[in-house]
């Protein structure tokens, strides 16, 4: 386990180390005795822990550890932060190992706030203790020791044992108080933690990923990411193509958040093969207001204040630096999007092609979502020859299937993705590197080798997969337009029909079939039959009370058709999910309308959106 520093027993955390008592295991009916199940409760001093007067969950408040943890309103979230600093001490005791906690919202609000826990090798916090974390969260006072000592008893953790938490937070305003909170939790029970401060989300993956693997993976700090990655990227760009000054500059949206702050830092580690232009670096405007990679992605346009030449390339962050999209204008103006699909597929056919210089047979795949476009899929398939399989919405689907495989390539198409090397793959690409006595194949083995390097393999990362997306570019020779014609996309869009119950939707085939309700899946296949090369599917959000809808075409045409007939089956949704008086105040009318207004309504919406951006 790598030795953090630091344990701080400051002025805030000793309140909590003043008053204890011995903790007692419920046993039989009418017994008050103290149990000790073998070292477990290591005669573990408790009162701190219970009576947390200054972190004490407002009573009623209900959430959900998912994903992206946990994601709430700042001022509901202290209780969490000190609750899920006890827990990343119990998460560190059953692992040995040090855990990660970041405090972020990711792409949210800024008066949002939420936090995260990070496993051993970087990943994301094992499903199973997703349910230890939403029971913690949302016990009451009174309940809090019966569910501490239920995941003590169930994990059989050594309370003996060492722990060690590593810290993270982003730039929102309420994210140092609530770090302490997070710290009051760690030291409550008497465990050590870093405070690593202000970072990206991938950067504490990285920091725990390096602490846990002895530095076999990189060194632990912030100048050790940094190293690592500029090595990588410095000696790949040395194999481009001199393009002269017009494809040197990009254009990055900061976000306004925490990448920003960290680019700036790295950018003299970097040689200077290219320049960056960075916007909405947080010196003014609002975290991820009118900004961000998720802002580009959905509303299908430049965040403001960037200024877009024609031809030239762009990228945004988001909020903290765990997702990139790339974007230009073309020579009349008109906006193209280069998502996950186009960043998974470039990637993928850069290693693909090394691959084959270097005579390395691997097992190699790309990981998508129901929501990639068939036209990325068709591609990969047809054209590279490079397997894809399809997941549930979710990184840590998607994470966990790229594992299966020597090289695992995956991204959403919001950005957010990485890729994977087994060891086995690490180990033949290194032996190659340092082996090789070709000239061409020791070249190609280096470029490889170098792009292991260069990835964060632990979590999406922006700064990472822009540096990536850039050297593949570079030596390629590929303005961001070459890029963006590898493949054509299907046209397509998203719809959400928000509704009382989203529960009641039922998928299969990751997500892509609906089983129920009863015949949503018939309706919805009469459409789809109906125009060549289309797809659509219906499936409930992870995060809130909306059911979302998916639709694409191989032309503008039938896609439009396919669009304008989506009534027919969000009527099903909205009958089955929706309470009566919901429909039309859902859309924001201050009474409720029929059926028939509403369809006419919703088809009159779209015509609209056609009309604006087609």
């Amino acid at each position: 386990m790598c030795l953090l520093a630091r344990h701080v027993t400051s002025a805030h955390t000793q309140r909590h180390c003043r008053l204890f008592r011995w903790v007692t295991l419920a046993g039989a009916p009418g017994t008050s005795q103290v149990r000790t199940v073998g070292d477990m409760m290591c005669r573990m001093k408790m009162e701190a822990v219970l009576n947390c007067s200054q972190h004490e969950k407002p009573c009623g408040l209900l959430l959900q550890y998912g994903t992206a943890g946990f994601r709430t309103k700042a001022e509901h979230l202290d209780h969490v932060m000190y609750r899920m600093g006890l827990l990343a001490v119990l998460r560190s005791k059953k692992t040995k190992s040090v855990i990660g906690v970041m405090v972020t919202a990711s792409h949210n609000p800024e008066e949002d706030n939420g936090v995260k826990l990070v496993d051993p090798m970087g990943e994301m916090l094992a499903q199973e203790w997703e349910v230890y974390a939403t029971n913690l969260a949302n016990a009451e006072q009174h309940e809090l020791q019966a569910v501490l000592n239920d995941i003590i008893q169930k994990e059989s953790i050594s309370l003996q044992q060492e722990a060690s938490v590593a810290i993270g937070r982003d730039t929102r305003p309420s994210s140092e108080n609530l770090a302490y909170a997070v710290i009051d939790g760690v030291t409550a029970l008497n465990s050590k933690y870093h405070d690593y401060g202000l970072v990206t989300t991938p950067q504490l993956h990285y920091i725990v990923c390096c602490c846990n693997t002895e530095g076999g993976y990189g060194t632990p700090t912030l100048e050790g990411y940094y190293n690592k990655l500029s090595s990588a990227f410095n000696s790949l760009v040395k194999q481009a193509h001199d393009q002269g000054d017009k494809n040197k500059c990009l254009s990055v949206d900061g976000a306004n958040g925490i990448g920003a702050l960290k680019l700036k830092e790295m950018e003299k580690y970097l040689q200077s093969t290219f320049s960056i232009q960075l916007y909405n670096d947080g010196s003014g405007g609002k975290l991820n207001h009118l900004c961000g990679a998720d802002y580009v992605k959905v509303q299908q346009k430049p965040p403001k204040g960037v200024e877009i030449k024609s031809g030239e390339r762009c990228c945004s962050f988001d909020g903290d630096a765990d997702r990139i999209v790339y974007y230009y204008n073309d020579s009349v103006g008109c906006f193209h999007l280069l998502d996950g699909d186009k960043i998974a597929t470039l990637i993928s056919t850069f290693i693909k092609e090394l691959l084959v210089k270097v005579d390395l047979s691997l097992k190699m795949a790309v990981v998508q979502t129901a929501y990639a476009n068939g036209s990325s899929t068709r591609y990969l398939e047809e054209v590279m020859k490079v397997p894809v399989y399809c997941t549930k919405t979710g990184v840590k689907h998607l994470h966990h299937k790229a594992q299966e495989f020597d090289i695992g390539v995956y991204f959403e198409a919001n950005g957010h993705g990485t890729v994977l090397f087994s060891k086995t793959a690490g180990e033949q690409i290194r032996h190659l590197a340092n082996m090789e006595q070709n000239d061409e194949k020791k070249t190609a083995a280096n470029m490889l080798l170098n792009t292991v390097d260069l990835i964060n393999q632990t979590v999406g990362d922006a700064i990472s997969d822009m540096l990536v997306i850039e050297a593949i570019l570079s030596i390629k020779g590929f303005t961001v337009q070459k890029w963006d014609e590898i493949y054509t996309d299907l046209p397509n869009r998203q719809l959400k029909v928000k509704v009382a119950d989203r529960r009641v939707i039922d998928t299969t085939d990751a997500e892509r079939r609906t089983v129920k309700p009863p015949g949503l899946q018939d309706k919805i296949d009469d459409l789809v039959k109906k125009y060549s090369m289309s797809r659509s599917f219906v499936r409930p959000s992870g995060t809130e009370d909306v059911v979302r809808v998916y639709a694409e075409a191989d032309t503008q045409e039938h896609y439009f058709c396919l669009q304008m007939n989506t009534p027919m089956y969000t009527k099903l949704v909205f009958c089955h999910c929706s309470k009566p008086q919901k429909l039309g105040t859902e859309l924001g009318f201050k009474r409720t309308l029929s059926y028939p207004i509403l369809f006419y309504i919703h088809r009159r919406m779209l015509i609209a959106w056609h009309m604006k951006y087609l």
